[in-house]
């Protein structure tokens, strides 16, 4: 929408769509609906504090399942009034239980609650399928850089480490390195379960257990979160969830984002060196003033994006960790943005994922690349140096190397200069080229697959 405040419900949402439903305003409302429901199916039914037969309970569970937009609106409606928004919910929830000729049971809504008991498993729910969709694209991302590494698993490369040439990989071996550290990061956030917590005013099941001294609450609000919401229970806490499971998954997504990062500007400078051409699209404009450039746009995109995302993630993790006492609102506020974080975490993956199906390899540069730096060989000509004893390896090499271009015949003569290396291995540098000098680059490739299918 050309009137929205911010980029992610304008200019970027198509790219958060699947977000929408989860984190706006209308998904916090639902769940908080879902969570009343179910605390109130919990504590009538399994608690058994109050009759309710077959009837009841299925309209009961209609207030949840057939909540709409209008619901929502209505609620927004009768916060207006109230200036709260988890007491809106309790009051439209009380009204459609009178409709459908419950009023008896009414009461029992919110039973014990502070509103972080509704807010923080509204919050777990929320980030429980948040980190489903996560995972789901960070899956997508490894799957197309796992085919880059198998494409390009043998194709050497120069590296350039302080951006100076060094030491030949493959250019599968750079990309499966980016496979493998947000293959970790996802299953970190896959893993993990969700915590939330219902004890009311300040964790100690104060009303709870004045009213119903001979429940074991403890063991209830365990059961409640566990069977009903199907999230980790988390007991020691104030009034409100001291938020470790959000600040756990997102200090995971700023690995993530920083990985990203690192993949988006080494791809932004491989292209810049020729290594890797971008397709081009007809009707696409590079530069409003010169008419051709192609322009390594979605890489940039993407670095953009998940330098957002850390600065909210890093802010969400660390503030949301702290409550003054027993509790302050300063969290409430913060934590409305939770869905602003995953937004641009996922703008930056689609568009990294864009920029990774647009570029091609570029062989002739690379090839040219390793062919004019002989001197990549100075490294494994040192070491066999070491091995047979020749006489100052490395500030021989050094001398012959450093600062300036050497040719394969030069180096040839060196060798042949040598005095301790047989002649068989003499032979064996001789053979050697930068193009051959990749170490165990594609075993290594093997070796990540192997590790991953166990």
């Amino acid at each position: 929408m050309i009137t929205a405040l911010t980029a992610l419900d304008g200019r970027y949402a198509r790219l958060t769509k699947e977000l929408g439903d989860v984190f706006s305003e209308y998904g916090l409302i639902k769940q908080r609906v879902f969570v009343e429901i179910e605390w109130l199916k919990f504590i009538l039914s399994d608690l058994k504090l109050a009759r309710i037969n077959k009837s009841d309970t299925q309209k009961i569970n209609a207030v949840f399942t057939d909540f709409n937009l209008d619901d929502a609106q209505k609620i927004k409606e009768i916060e207006k009034k109230t200036n709260h928004d988890v007491k809106a919910v309790e009051y439209l929830i009380k009204d459609k239980l009178e409709l459908a000729g419950l009023s008896t049971i009414k009461e029992w809504v919110h039973f014990a609650c502070t509103s972080d008991d509704i807010n923080n498993t509204s919050y777990a729910l929320m980030l429980k399928q948040g980190k489903e969709i996560t995972t789901a694209m960070l899956t997508q991302l490894i799957e197309d850089i796992e085919q880059k590494a198998l494409l390009y698993k043998s194709i050497p490369m120069m590296s350039r480490t302080h951006g100076q040439p060094a030491s030949p990989t493959t250019t599968g071996k750079e990309f499966i390195n980016f496979a493998w550290r947000l293959l970790q990061e996802k299953n970190i956030i896959d893993k993990h379960k969700v915590q939330a917590k219902i004890n009311g005013a300040t964790g100690n099941y104060n009303a709870h257990h004045f009213v119903y001294p001979n429940i074991n609450w403890i063991e209830a609000s365990q059961r409640f979160i566990s069977n009903h919401l199907k999230l980790e229970p988390i007991l020691f806490t104030t009034q409100v969830n001291p938020n470790h499971s959000i600040a756990f998954v997102l200090h995971a997504m700023i690995r993530a984002a920083a990985s990203i990062i690192d993949l988006d500007r080494d791809m932004w400078g491989y292209i810049s060196l020729g290594y890797f051409k971008q397709r081009i699209k007809e009707g696409e404009t590079g530069s409003s003033t010169m008419p051709h450039k192609v322009n390594p746009i979605d890489f940039e995109n993407s670095e953009g994006n998940m330098g957002l995302a850390i600065s909210m993630m890093e802010h969400l993790s660390v503030k949301l960790s702290k409550s003054r006492f027993q509790r302050d609102l300063s969290d409430s506020t913060v934590l409305r943005s939770l869905g602003s974080v995953f937004g641009y975490f996922a703008i930056g993956i689609k568009n990294c994922r864009k920029g990774l199906s647009k570029i091609d390899l570029n062989e002739k540069i690379i090839q040219k690349d390793l062919d004019e730096n002989q001197a990549l060989l100075a490294e494994p000509f040192q070491t066999a140096m070491r091995v047979f004893e020749e006489d100052n390896p490395y500030e021989r090499l050094k001398e012959l190397t450093r600062g300036h271009k050497i040719t394969k015949k030069e180096l040839e003569q060196f060798v042949d200069k040598l005095e301790k290396v047989p002649l068989e291995f003499k032979n064996r540098m001789k053979l050697l080229t930068p193009e051959t000098y990749v170490g165990l680059a594609p075993d290594l490739i093997d070796t990540y697959f192997t590790m991953k299918a166990k």
